[in-house]
């Protein structure tokens, strides 16, 4: 089992620290490196649409629909 990685991303102004797995944090800066953007506006992104979901929940599955659509 993989155990989670910590990185500080800043978010609206914020240093926001957020702990994910590798393997979620491979996807998640693919995504970004895809996008031609930075993995913070990318997280930023996810954050503004994610209601009322943990940010690292939200995270892991905008990272699960991102493989799943691969």
């Amino acid at each position: 089992m993989a155990s989670l990685r910590k990185r500080s991303i800043n978010l609206a102004g914020h240093a926001t620290s957020l702990a994910l797995e590798p393997e979620f944090w491979a996807v998640l800066d693919a995504a970004a490196a895809e996008d031609g953007r930075s993995l913070a506006a990318l997280i930023g992104g996810i954050d503004a649409m994610r209601g009322e979901r943990p940010l690292a929940s939200a995270c892991r599955v905008f990272a699960l629909q991102k493989a799943q659509n691969a």
